[in-house]
């Protein structure tokens, strides 16, 4: 027996909503989670009149939607944004270079600008070449430390006022659950904010219109559009720390589905003991992006990749700053016997 629409249009229902359970037809989905955004956009004043935002594209479904939702509503409400693509080729064979051939796509959709940059032009390294060096068990943490600077790089070469990233509910649930395992206590505040950096701290603020979006709603909303996207998974992450963490939250909404908005809500609501240190957000002093350590970490891996010391970044600085004395030890001892030779 068909099931009429929750909203009243008259239609029969065609889905139920993972996230509240509404039955709802397919057209009065849409309208719901696009207003929801909407909602977010304005009640968390996420962008200004006349300001130009770069949307993180990765080619994936959360970048995508984000790029036809954003395109969507910046002309059913006048947002007056000016909307580009921003995409980072990591240089991933078989997983970026064909990811990007969909961000082209949403190019020629949305008649927005794309600006791609590659790790091989900021840093002189791909991801294939680090995986060479480092192996599969730490790559995650240089990919994830060089996109988001490479993010802010990108930014500011397109002089956008903030940036908009595909982040989704899902993300920061998994995310908060990642930092409360790890006892980080500065980065578990910190993920739960819709909208970080500023101006007036000299950093592009970036914002998460999709935070209290559900990932199986973008994906039904992506499917039913009809959205070209790459569902192709990286070829590296099934190693990735997140994936026990997803794994955990997945089981948590089969038998609660709310766990998600809950567990992001625990996250904005908790609060730091006064006597907590917590590390101030500042500008590395080697490549003047932001950073809460000096040097930062992206000048710190890259520093390990190219003095031959992969893990030089990896676990304590202690650690690092010993790797290094050790070899700055053996060059001395190796430059004093050849110079004895001669």
């Amino acid at each position: 027996m068909p099931v009429p629409c929750r909203s009243g249009c008259g239609r029969n229902a065609f889905m139920r909503r993972p996230k509240t359970g509404d039955v709802l037809c397919k057209d009065c989905f849409f309208l719901a989670f696009e207003t929801e955004i909407h909602n977010t956009i304005q009640q968390e004043q996420l962008f200004r009149p006349g300001q130009k935002v770069a949307i993180a594209a990765s080619g994936g479904k959360d970048s995508t939607v984000l790029a036809h939702v954003m395109n969507t509503l910046n002309t059913r409400y006048n947002y007056s944004l000016d909307l580009v693509l921003l995409s980072i080729d990591e240089g991933i064979t078989g997983y970026r270079d064909d990811s990007l051939k969909t961000v082209a796509q949403n190019r020629d959709d949305y008649g927005m600008q794309l600006r791609v940059l590659s790790y091989q032009e900021l840093y002189g390294w791909t991801m294939d070449r680090i995986v060479g060096e480092i192996g599969r068990s730490n790559n995650c943490t240089f990919c994830g430390v060089f996109r988001r600077q490479a993010l802010d790089r990108g930014a500011r070469l397109m002089e956008v006022d903030c940036v908009a990233t595909g982040h989704n509910a899902d993300d920061i649930a998994e995310t908060v659950i990642m930092n409360i395992l790890r006892g980080d206590t500065a980065r578990l505040r910190r993920c739960c904010d819709i909208k970080t950096g500023s101006k007036e701290a000299d950093t592009i603020p970036r914002v998460k219109p999709l935070k209290y979006s559900y990932e199986k709603e973008i994906v039904m909303y992506a499917h039913f559009k009809k959205l070209v996207y790459f569902s192709t998974e990286c070829v590296f992450a099934p190693n990735a720390y997140r994936g026990h963490a997803r794994a955990f939250l997945k089981d948590l909404e089969k038998v609660r589905p709310s766990a998600i908005m809950d567990i992001i809500h625990a996250g904005e609501q908790l609060q730091i003991k006064g006597t907590v240190m917590k590390p101030v957000r500042g500008v590395c002093g080697r490549c003047g992006f932001v950073s809460s350590q000096q040097p930062c970490k992206a000048c710190v891996l890259l520093e390990g990749l190219n003095r031959g010391l992969p893990k030089l970044g990896i676990g304590k600085k202690s650690k690092g700053d010993r790797m290094v004395a050790l070899q700055e030890q053996q060059l001395r001892e190796k430059a004093h016997l050849v110079k004895n030779d001669f």
